[in-house]
């Protein structure tokens, strides 16, 4: 059951092992963040509960989204402390007839990542319980814990499963495990593990669980999302947990990712903690984005879930933002249980470890000296990043990993790129990319936007950046220029990076983190700017791009872009006022071809090109 009826207060940390007492408790709502407590560095929470328990029932407690170090009382006696809010704190408890439950979580120091930044409000950094506050019972002897570990092998693939059992009797008996194939015919296996303990005794049993012709998770437009569910049976306790077979290696040469031996390019949005994100997730792959990037946060168990179950591919970054110094073994151990906590899902493809350790081409702007300036600021930038490779090493030998991800000039193993909003215009992106040869992978890129005419105070966004770009005062339709100026911005970079086969891309970002503006092209509430259908346009897989944003008296070429893994056929067709143009073109696997220019007639509104196939025809449209 969960427990929901909850009191909270803002406290000061004690200095002994008691539990906090302030002089008032406030009605709150758990899981959640309670906007009371958007400044506080330490928030308690309380909650009364009966004994759950009938019989012989044994009851545990589980609290998930932990934030972000916490210590948890049970009438009054210290049940333990947690620090990694993306993992659950989980008790046995032996409560009495009345419990009195209080839970400190405090702001961390180190490791807040985004929530430690000003890209999300303080009110989503509330220290708390965010995602869950569960009572369980279970029978005298249980399974607490199911772990899964997929794997291929050179004779197919294996699921490694760890299970931890409580036995509240002595046991001499055998555990069930059976994998089945979850929406799609294959074969299943079934196997029993030996179980021996005494009475109070707390073991691990593992299982190799051997797939004969085992069918893998592919991303959308590569393969179907097959998975796997485990089931351990233990008399009258269970565990079912889900899983799926993929590997994945960085492609050589930039060229994107190895999905089980496939090439696939990456493309798609950042994703910051704003509302469910699993909702995000779905407005993601609904935009034609393959790939997610979770920006400086780890998101819930079931954010992974949704991504698995809708073909795309997950960048994990790790809870470090901007320079601050870690410890390093703390970081090591940090890897581990991140690590650990998403290895079963087949949707993981990368991991970073330290995002935007300096900003030193923020504020550039769009001076005629900007390419100038670029250049002298990257060549000044320096930054030590021996630490955060060393660190890298950490994660498992075949894990992608992103050891530093920031502007040019550090030498970033993915480059944040920001022409058009940092410095510059738009048109600048082929001069960057080349002069600092940062193609192969570009984890963030784009340009900010109002929803309101007086947004520009919202956390993450650089209002003095949007200003230098966009003249704007106080009306709806200065609001509208604000996301025109986005959505050209997003188009010109996304397309140029497609056009430039860069293997993985992510801009910044789906959604607004906060009320009034934001980098995303959905606002805080979910609602559509101008940005996400243009991006839904230019991340189809395949699609005809112009070689820039397009304007009345110019001249612009075509090209037909093919991010599948098969050959495509059929008639590119042009729409510039009232100049047509059309011409027939075939593009090999993951090939790009030219398909003619056009030039834009000055009372033209729009560009509209086409792509028609025998199963129908893509559009992108370029509004003037």
């Amino acid at each position: 059951m969960s427990l929901t009826d909850w009191t909270g207060a803002a406290v000061e940390p004690p200095a002994g092992d008691g539990p906090p007492s302030p002089d008032e408790w406030h009605p709150v709502e758990v899981p959640g963040r309670p906007e009371r407590f958007a400044d506080a560095d330490a928030v308690a929470y309380r909650t009364e509960f009966a004994d759950p328990r009938e019989g012989d029932e044994r009851a545990t407690l589980e609290l998930r989204g932990l934030f972000a170090h916490a210590r948890i009382w049970l009438n009054g006696e210290l049940l333990g402390e947690h620090d990694a809010y993306f993992v659950p704190a989980r008790y046995e408890l032996d409560p009495q007839a009345d419990n009195v439950l209080v839970v400190e979580c405090r702001s961390p120091e180190t490791f807040g990542g985004v929530y430690a930044t000003d890209r999300v409000p303080d009110e989503r950094a509330v220290p708390g319980i965010w995602w869950a506050a569960d009572l369980e019972t279970h029978p005298e002897t249980f399974i607490d814990a199911l772990t899964l570990t997929p794997r291929r092998t050179d004779d197919g693939a294996v699921i490694d499963a760890e299970l931890e059992v409580e036995a509240g009797e002595s046991l001499s008996d055998r555990i069930s495990l059976s994998v089945r194939p979850q929406g799609f015919r294959g074969g299943g296996v079934m196997e029993r593990a030996r179980i021996e303990a005494d009475a109070g005794e707390r073991v691990s049993v593992t299982k190799t669980l051997e797939l004969r012709d085992p069918a893998y998770w592919w991303p959308a437009g590569h393969g179907p999302q097959h998975r796997y569910a485990v089931r351990a049976r233990l008399g009258d306790s269970e565990a079912v947990v889900k899983t799926g077979l993929s590997e994945i290696r960085r492609a050589d040469e930039g060229d994107g990712l190895l999905v089980n031996g496939q090439r696939v390019r990456a493309r798609g949005f950042s994703l910051l903690p704003t509302g469910d994100p699993t909702w995000d997730v779905e407005r993601a792959a609904n935009a034609n984005a393959n790939f997610v990037r979770a920006s400086g946060h780890v998101p819930p168990a079931e954010f992974y879930e949704t991504a698995a179950e809708a073909g795309l591919l997950v960048w994990q970054d790790l809870p470090i933002s901007g320079g601050d110094e870690y410890d390093a073994d703390r970081a090591t151990e940090l890897v581990g249980t991140l690590s650990s906590s998403v290895e079963r899902h087949p949707c993981v493809a990368a991991f970073g470890v330290r995002s935007d350790p300096t900003n030193h081409l923020a504020g550039v702007g769009p001076s005629r000296f900007a390419r100038y300036k670029v250049r002298w600021r990257a060549w000044r930038a320096g930054y030590d990043a021996a630490a955060d490779r060393e660190l890298a090493e950490a994660f498992p030998d075949d894990a992608v990993v992103f050891p530093v991800s920031g502007a040019p000039g550090i030498d970033p193993d993915a480059t944040h790129v920001y022409p058009g909003w940092d410095f510059g215009e738009a048109s600048d992106t082929e001069w960057v990319l080349d002069k600092y040869d940062c193609g192969g992978a570009v984890g963030a890129f784009g340009a900010g936007s109002l929803t309101a005419a007086d947004g520009h105070d919202a956390a993450g966004f650089d209002a003095d950046a949007h200003d230098a770009y966009v003249s704007v005062g106080d009306d709806e339709d200065d609001v509208e220029a604000s996301q025109a100026y986005q959505t050209r911005v997003l188009k010109h970079v996304t397309e140029t990076l497609r056009r430039r086969g860069t293997g993985v891309l992510a801009a910044d970002a789906l959604r607004d983190a906060d009320a009034g503006a934001g980098m995303g092209v959905l606002s805080a509430d979910g609602s559509e700017k101008s940005g996400y259908e243009a991006m839904a346009a230019s991340l189809e897989p395949v699609q005809v791009v112009l070689d820039g944003y397009p304007s009345a008296g110019g001249t612009r070429a075509l090209t037909v872009l093919n991010d599948t893994p098969e050959s495509v056929s059929g008639t590119v067709s042009w729409t510039a006022g009232d100049e047509t143009g059309e011409t027939d073109v075939e593009v090999e696997a993951y090939g790009r071809e030219p398909a003619g220019d056009l030039t834009v007639p000055d009372d033209a509104e729009a560009v509209e090109t086409s792509f028609g196939r025998a199963d129908g025809a893509v559009r992108n449209i370029y509004r003037l």
